[in-house]
């Protein structure tokens, strides 16, 4: 009886596996939405994410609410906003706590314990039996501090640990780590979630001669480095879905896609211009997202605005894996994506918040812009949030609500908020209704 017990639970274990998909979360880093051939984009050459996007439900108006790394990153991981999290910014302000000293080891220390407070994605998944890998970006300590399995990624506090470590050498410098995961992962049969967030196209824009080649001739080196690095990022995104290809398991895997913030190089430095990273304008936040499920999900061009939030349930949909016990924000898109009907959201809601965090309990004090669309319309507002680093790139040119007609301006170049104040009126109370601030000040409406 007891051999026939332990043959029941293997087999259904089999079964079990082979009825879960794997997952494969693509993790652009710095790139802007307009900069794919998908998204007709001129010049720079996309060819492989190119055709997922034509194999995949593609949501062109796609975002994240937080348009900085390690505030993304931490909302994928958690499925929260910014302001629920905690991690409202890469690092513990140097005004506050000086870099190298104690008390900044100490901060550092105690940010990292923040995701603790949350189910994270890999864990749930690990509950649902998957087997998980990062690599690239990843902030929060170790891998396995945020509940995945497998990682190399070494983080804070070990020596040199920070924001990725070793985990930057995936993509730059081939995919073997990822490749050695999938091998064992198959081999025992399990389902498995892979975590792919390679520091590409991120600085530094260090491209072989044979893409820069391509667009040097045309551009500032500057834009031809950047152009380049976007084609390096999808050629290493094209050998990604290769291997799964090579090792049969493509059609039982969902490929989610998308970019943790903007990026619009300035073709005089190095730097990223005003108006994109770290901002709440349109270079900043707005993302193309896309789900690739062969056989589960047909290609589709979606119209509706989605955000990086929506990711975190839908991957647990797709997965059979518990929802957690803390409300997520975002919607499961998966039933709304297998019968093609309207996702019913009227808005979305986004913040952004200093590079630099000045008080780990109260994000207010670094808070820049919350944000609102609904349809065409977009409106901005502007905080008093104390920034310590970039203060130039959040020299802010109108400091009043900003509202923009996104249709017909989707580079954001003219303020309509002084034409339509009932729209402004009605889209703040919109946006004071999906959280209220205390003492972070903004100009008033009507002053």
């Amino acid at each position: 009886m007891k051999k026939l017990t332990l043959l029941f639970l293997l087999l259904s274990s089999l079964a079990y596996a082979a009825d879960k998909p794997n997952v494969l979360f693509i993790l652009s880093d710095d790139q802007s939405w307009t900069d794919y051939g998908f998204m007709g984009h001129p010049e720079i050459k996309t060819p492989h994410i190119d055709k997922l996007a034509s194999e995949s439900v593609v949501f062109k108006r796609g975002y994240v609410p937080t348009a900085l790394c390690r505030p993304s990153l931490m909302s994928f991981a958690t499925g929260h906003y910014a302001s629920t999290h905690g991690v409202t910014g890469n690092d513990p302000s140097r005004n506050y706590w000086p870099n190298g000293s104690d008390e900044q080891h100490v901060k550092r220390a105690e940010l990292i314990t923040f995701i603790e407070k949350f189910d994270t994605l890999p864990e749930l998944l690990a509950e649902a039996g998957y087997l998980s890998h990062q690599s690239g970006k990843w902030w929060e300590g170790s891998y396995k501090h945020g509940g995945f399995t497998h990682g190399m990624t070494r983080g804070f506090p070990e020596k040199g640990g920070r924001a990725g470590d070793d985990g930057w050498k995936i993509g730059r410098e081939g995919l073997e780590p990822c490749k050695e995961f999938i091998d064992m992962a198959v081999a025992k049969d399990k389902p498995f979630y892979m975590w792919y967030a390679p520091l590409l196209p991120h600085s530094p824009h260090n491209p072989p001669d044979r893409l820069l080649n391509k667009y040097k001739d045309k551009h500032p080196l500057t834009i031809a480095k950047y152009y380049a690095m976007c084609e390096l990022f999808d050629e290493t995104c094209g050998e990604l879905i290769g291997y799964f290809e090579k090792k049969g398991i493509r059609d039982n895997t969902l490929i989610v896609y998308i970019s943790d913030n903007g990026w619009i190089q300035d073709p005089e430095s190095r730097q990223f211009v005003a108006r994109s990273k770290q901002t709440a304008y349109e270079g900043g936040v707005r993302q193309p997202m896309m789900f690739s499920w062969p056989g589960k999900l047909k290609p589709q061009d979606r119209k509706e605005l989605v955000l990086s939030l929506d990711i975190f349930p839908t991957i647990l949909a797709a997965t059979g894996a518990r929802q957690p016990k803390k409300k997520l924000p975002g919607i499961n898109l998966l039933p709304y994506m297998e019968d093609k009907k309207e996702i019913p959201r009227k808005a979305i809601f986004g913040e952004s918040f200093a590079h630099d965090i000045a008080d780990l309990q109260d994000y207010e004090k670094t808070l820049l812009y919350r944000w609102c669309i609904q349809g065409k319309w977009k409106l901005l507002l502007t905080y008093d949030g104390e920034v310590v680093r970039f203060p130039d790139i959040h020299a802010r040119t109108e400091k009043r609500p900003q509202l923009f007609d996104l249709m017909k301006d989707p580079h954001e170049l003219k303020n309509l908020a002084a034409e339509n104040p009932k729209i402004v009126a009605k889209m703040v109370k919109q946006i004071d209704g999906w959280y209220p601030v205390k003492r972070a000040k903004t100009v008033k409406v009507f002053e």
